[in-house]
């Protein structure tokens, strides 16, 4: 991966040559003895970290630049959906997006049939990865969520069989909005909640949960096409003309094998939004989502047998 991404939650200019957290280490290219060396293999542990309260200066920011480090300023909980504001990124200048996959999306993308045939590849993957989450996962199943469930599996079955047979993207629409409620039906009766009807308006802790789960998923897709410099407007399922809408294709990949269960199951233990957001957290690291994203996405753009 040749990029990382930092949430900044509070930050300040110093003149001081130090990225420095608020345990008092710093990222220092000349550093002391308490320092930690910002050096281009340093920065490969940042990978994945929040970083609270950071001082910066120019020689750091210089130095995240060159190695082509994407570093974003947003208010609490890491998403506009508590910030209040749009995140705005800072873009290295010295860093060049790679070329090789947005030539190979856009060589299919003005083609319809080959644009459908790339989002009948992102269900099928989607139903492999919920697959594997959960029979993987031991916290989904000492929460009596199962892959192998007759719900689940009937669900998942009918779904896969049905995508190859999709002529155009508003029919593979319908048939992946019928699964989203067969999948929110199964989560809501395992978590007992079965007065469950999504709404994105609602106020409950099951949607609000979703939402909240939602956006870090869409932070994770925003992510993977930064790096591989394919712009957001070109979805392949959600619409031409819907600003960011390959977030969401991309997004959709990880959304009901981790985000959903996990909305459910935190709303049945009344968890807060911080317990919510670190247990969403650590499964996307466990399950390697953001890896899976890059995996996906990579391989649709280089991708040879297109119809």
């Amino acid at each position: 991966m040749i990029g990382f991404m930092f949430y900044l939650q509070a930050f300040e200019l110093e003149q001081t040559l130090t990225l420095s957290n608020t345990n008092g280490h710093s990222l220092n290219p000349s550093a002391t003895k308490h320092d930690v060396p910002l050096t281009t293999s340093s920065l490969g542990r940042l990978q994945d970290i929040f970083l609270y309260r950071i001082s910066y200066t120019q020689a750091a920011m210089r130095m995240l630049a060159s190695a082509g480090v994407l570093v974003g300023f947003c208010g609490g909980g890491g998403s506009p959906l508590f910030s209040g504001s749009e995140v705005e990124w800072l873009t290295p200048q010295s860093e060049y997006r790679p070329t090789d996959y947005v030539q190979g999306w856009l060589s299919f993308w003005f083609d319809e049939n080959k644009r459908l045939a790339v989002a009948q590849t992102f269900q099928q993957a989607r139903i492999a990865y919920l697959q594997r989450v959960w029979e993987k996962d031991r916290d989904l199943k000492a929460e009596n969520f199962f892959a192998d469930d007759k719900d689940i599996s009937t669900a998942l079955d009918g779904y896969a069989q049905q995508i190859p047979a999709t002529q155009k993207v508003g029919e593979l629409l319908l048939k992946e909005a019928a699964l989203t409620k067969q999948l929110y039906r199964y989560a809501a009766k395992t978590t007992k909640l079965g007065n469950f009807v999504r709404e994105c308006e609602a106020t409950d802790l099951a949607n609000g949960f979703l939402n909240h789960g939602n956006y870090l998923a869409y932070g994770l897709a925003a992510t993977t096409l930064w790096v591989l410099g394919i712009p957001h407007g070109f979805a392949v399922m959600h619409g031409k003309t819907r600003r960011g809408a390959l977030v969401f294709d991309v997004a959709d990949l990880i959304k009901d094998a981790i985000v959903l269960p996990w909305a459910f199951i935190s709303a049945k233990e009344k968890a807060t939004e911080q317990e919510f957001r670190q247990q969403l957290l650590q499964k996307f690291t466990e399950h390697k989502a953001l890896d899976f994203m890059f995996e996906q996405v990579k391989q649709q753009a280089l991708r040879e047998d297109l119809p």
